[in-house]
């Protein structure tokens, strides 16, 4: 796959909140590279606003996924198949402790996309709050169907 991607990240939280579900969904223009048996992904997303964008750089091997956040909200996230991570989600407003437990990844690669879906289950001071779903996708720039 070539350098210049486009991103499609799509994430539902299943809560058992009244509010219910949460989904997101952003699509953005990225960075690809493959090193040392590991896909990288790199991309820019405003959070709010003002301020200065968050940079996002996301690990993908066949052993799971790394998420890591630079800027208005700094985090390091690890899925894992059948292990619980810990990992601190730090904002303006304060520090969150959270526990991701990957119950499901799915990887698809071909010459021009990448395909990542993972399941898991998020915990907040221990407590379960929500089994989400994270998908995402990047293709090539010329690859068909390339749009921004």
């Amino acid at each position: 796959m070539e350098k210049e991607v486009l991103i499609h990240v799509k994430g539902l939280h299943m809560m058992d909140a009244p509010e219910g579900d949460e989904p997101i969904e952003i699509v953005v223009p990225g960075e690809y590279y493959f090193r040392n048996g590991s896909h990288y992904l790199r991309y820019e997303e405003m959070l709010e606003d003002h301020g200065d964008p968050t940079v996002n750089y996301i690990k993908i091997s066949p052993k799971g996924m790394e998420v890591r956040k630079k800027g208005q909200v700094n985090t390091h996230m690890v899925f894992e198949q059948g292990k619980r991570n810990m990992a601190f989600y730090t904002t303006s407003f304060g520090t969150l402790e959270m526990g991701i437990s990957a119950t499901n990844l799915e990887l698809k690669e071909s010459d021009s996309r990448l395909d990542m879906k993972v399941n898991y289950s998020l915990d907040l001071n221990q407590e379960h709050v929500a089994d989400c779903c994270l998908d995402i996708h990047a293709q090539g720039k010329s690859a068909a169907g390339f749009v921004l």
